[in-house]
């Protein structure tokens, strides 16, 4: 337990009216003393619209590249043969992989077919989603120029396997037939 510094009892309070108040110059403000959200000891993030359009550039970078991934996925049907590759697992074994059915789903999804969507792979769905919410989340902290990070615990990486190799299991049983595309 720390305890906070107390003033001095010779030390004038800010209340008094006859002690001088101390100048923190022109450009600090009251109000721009409280308002910093960085640690101290930091120095605030350049919040010119030059310096936040460039911390933006990778998160909007990596939009870029999964809008135009869900836009070819979205022009070219998966539901037609030939134009994707087929699951190597599917075509060697007949087991369906957590991700096979995820080109269906995510034509369904562009489509705004949720329906479809999830009935050709729930998991991927959900990744959808999870990608959003991700992105949101580190575009946010990027333009405020915080560092976000996406770090799972052992247990929690441990908790996503899991719950795919059920997913697996149980879309390639007969009574989970409802989870295979």
């Amino acid at each position: 337990m720390t305890a906070e510094p107390t003033a001095a009892p010779h030390a004038p309070q800010e209340s008094d009216p006859h002690t001088p108040r101390q100048s923190h110059g022109p450009q600090e403000s009251h109000a721009s003393r409280q308002s910093q959200p960085h640690a101290p000891g930091q120095s605030a993030p350049d919040m010119r619209p030059r310096a936040v359009a460039k911390r933006l550039l990778v998160p909007v970078g990596v939009l870029g590249s999964v809008a135009a991934a869900f836009a070819y996925v979205g022009s070219v049907d998966p539901n037609e043969p030939g134009h994707y590759p087929t699951c190597p697992l599917l075509a060697l074994t007949g087991i369906l992989c957590p991700g096979c059915g995820g080109l269906r789903s995510a034509h369904a999804f562009i489509h705004g077919d949720l329906l479809t969507a999830i009935g050709a792979n729930a998991a991927a769905v959900v990744g959808y989603v999870v990608f959003g919410i991700g992105w949101v989340a580190w575009t946010v902290a990027s333009a405020r120029g915080r560092a976000w990070r996406l770090n799972p615990s052992g247990a929690q990486l441990w908790t996503i396997g899991a719950v795919l190799a059920v997913f697996s299991v149980v879309r390639n049983l007969p009574f989970g037939a409802w989870l295979a595309p």
